[in-house]
């Protein structure tokens, strides 16, 4: 509840909107949902962001070397261990091993990133208006992946960070001018898929899976009216996590749904298949 504000003998009324009691206040939330919205927009204006590929994926999936080095010093303490120490430390190194695995798709997204980033530069060449930037959700893991491989290809890359309890913080390879907070989710996803011209989707846990089936449903029901080529990145991750073809065998989705992505396993697949798409839909002239 606000409380009423009073004016001491010297001091001027308060404007409301230089109130910061009153702007985070339960009363002033639509207020905030606006500035959510129009800020970013007027910044992706300023800087001429005309649409994006979208990598989602894990905040928790690390470099492979960094999954190498936790490894080697696991092992380290297995050596010196006895007892109850030795057994939980062997059970960490079998998971730091499993963990090792999936260290591959943050190499992949740095260089399917940054391969696109190279490919949509050339474009510019030829065309200023058929800008693609890469954009994520500007946390660690996956999406830091996805901004160092349009930072090591030279260009521009959008982070678009959520405020969270953990995990999130931005990473280092946002480039400065289009590194943005925001507090609501919904907001954030509404500039996912304003500026999403195309999407991949690496490996990841509830928040990718919440991203998944954001986009998957409004594709499907046409919210979305441009075409959107979307990428599952990691066949045998999917497969094993959520069973898309079985749905349709049962019926609760439409055998015709099962094109509205493209499964991809590496790279070169995933950089030909979403070019070619970008190409068809956003041709050169």
């Amino acid at each position: 509840m606000i409380q009423p504000y009073t004016k001491g003998p010297d001091q001027p009324l308060r404007k409301a909107y230089n109130d910061p009691e009153f702007l985070n206040s339960p009363e002033a939330r639509v207020i905030r949902i606006m500035a959510e919205y129009i800020e970013p927009t007027a910044r992706l204006e300023k800087y001429d962001i005309q649409g994006a590929v979208v990598f989602f994926g894990s905040a928790r999936i690390v470099p492979p070397e960094t999954a190498d080095e936790e490894i080697a010093e696991m092992e380290r303490q297995v050596a010196q261990a006895t007892g109850e120490r030795l057994e939980l430390a062997q059970v960490t190194l079998e998971a730091l091993r499993r963990k090792r695995e999936t260290s591959r798709y943050y190499a992949d997204a740095v260089e399917l990133s940054r391969r696109i980033t190279l490919w949509g530069m050339e474009r510019l060449k030829v065309d200023a208006q058929k800008k693609f930037t890469v954009c994520t959700g500007g946390g660690p893991g996956i999406m830091e992946a996805a901004n160092l491989g349009a930072h090591l290809a030279g260009g521009e890359s959008i982070g678009l960070n959520i405020s969270l309890p953990f995990e999130q913080m931005p990473n280092q390879y946002i480039s400065a001018t289009l590194n943005f907070e925001f507090h609501y989710f919904f907001m954030r996803k509404l500039f996912f898929m304003n500026l999403a011209n195309a999407v991949v989707i690496f490996p990841g846990g509830f928040g990718t899976l919440d991203e998944l089936m954001e986009v998957l449903t409004l594709i499907q029901t046409r919210k979305v009216q441009k075409y959107v080529p979307l990428v599952l990145y990691g066949s045998d991750f999917w497969s094993e996590v959520i069973n898309i073809e079985r749905m349709a065998e049962l019926g609760v989705i439409s055998v015709e749904d099962l094109s509205l992505f493209h499964r991809s396993n590496d790279v070169d697949d995933a950089f030909a298949y979403l070019t070619a798409k970008l190409d068809e839909y956003h041709p050169l002239p």
